[in-house]
């Protein structure tokens, strides 16, 4: 997807209306403090957690495997945390939409600099590997202020939401690669000091995929970030982007390049991928995705954890 984004006009079209009334209640909430966002969040959050059963049973399974060492009580808080931090983030999709980019920028910050700045100054293609934190739609804010970008899209179903996501990530990189379009694009696009976005955590089966343990646990894990730093000859850095509850900003933090990747080793290069994306996520483990069935594909002969 180039940079330039027309507005299509078939999103005019009446079954779109009910979207767009949605949209435009939607809207007011950018220029409220984000304190009141937050406090709306909260009680979104808590709502979910209490009446959305399924959600919540996907939220606890995860953090029962990932965190074994918890207690029943210890897991039930969390999980209730990170759903109001969900909700908080949905809110402020608002501000992503509707405040310009100058006053975004004043409220992103980034940790970890250096590690990118070195490979900058190295003059090294690099992959941006971008853990699914509930703010991960901030990255491209602040990472595309100060350097160049592009990243693969995959389209949302809702045609209004895609368009309006879609827009929003182009204010932010020079421009997206529809997923179906294939890996290679993606790796004929790098150049040195160009930031490549890719979102390496999801279960998408045992396509393409090994189980390499994540939080202790067999996790089927994407081989293709081993594969595009290879063919790319790129770096790879970690990066987990949270919001800061003291300052109200939005941060992305960047992690050392991963050494010895990528290796002869898929099943190593997995897990030396999901170790350092652990490694951000602990941090802050409220706001890491946990609503993803992480580990919906079981090795053989291990039951459905879902």
């Amino acid at each position: 997807m180039s940079k330039k984004l027309d507005f299509p006009t078939a999103l005019l079209h009446p079954r779109h209306w009910l979207t767009w009334l949605g949209v435009a209640a939607f809207a007011p909430l950018a220029w409220l403090p984000w304190r009141t966002r937050r406090w709306l969040g909260m009680r979104i959050g808590t709502w979910i957690y209490r009446r959305n059963h399924k959600r919540r049973q996907v939220v606890l399974t995860n953090l029962r495997l990932c965190f074994p060492d918890w207690n029943e009580t210890q897991r039930q808080a969390m999980a209730l945390t990170h759903l109001r931090e969900y909700a908080h983030a949905l809110l402020d999709y608002s501000v992503l939409f509707f405040r310009s980019r100058q006053w975004l920028q004043h409220r992103t910050s980034i940790k970890g600099r250096e590690h990118l700045e070195h490979a900058i100054n190295a003059n090294e293609n690099i992959i941006l590997l971008l853990a699914h934190s509930v703010w991960l739609e901030f990255a491209p804010v602040g990472i595309g202020q100060h350097y160049r970008a592009y990243g693969s899209y995959k389209p949302f179903p809702n045609p209004v939401l895609n368009w309006l996501i879609a827009r929003s990530r182009l204010a932010d990189v020079e421009f997206v690669i529809a997923r179906e379009e294939g890996m290679m694009k993606l790796v004929r696009a790098f150049q040195p000091g160009r930031c490549l976005f890719f979102l390496p955590d999801e279960d998408h089966g045992t396509t393409a995929s090994v189980f390499a343990p994540f939080f202790g646990v067999p996790k089927a894990t994407l081989t293709t970030p081993a594969r595009l730093s290879k063919l790319g000859k790129a770096t790879a850095l970690p990066m987990f982007t949270c919001f800061n509850t003291q300052t109200g900003k939005y941060e992305i933090n960047i992690g050392m390049a991963l050494q010895e990747f990528p290796s002869k080793n898929e099943v190593a290069d997995a897990s030396t991928l999901n170790q350092s994306l652990e490694k951000l996520i602990r941090n802050k483990p409220s706001q890491y995705m946990w609503l993803l069935k992480f580990f919906r594909t079981r090795p053989a002969n291990e039951n459905n954890v879902y």
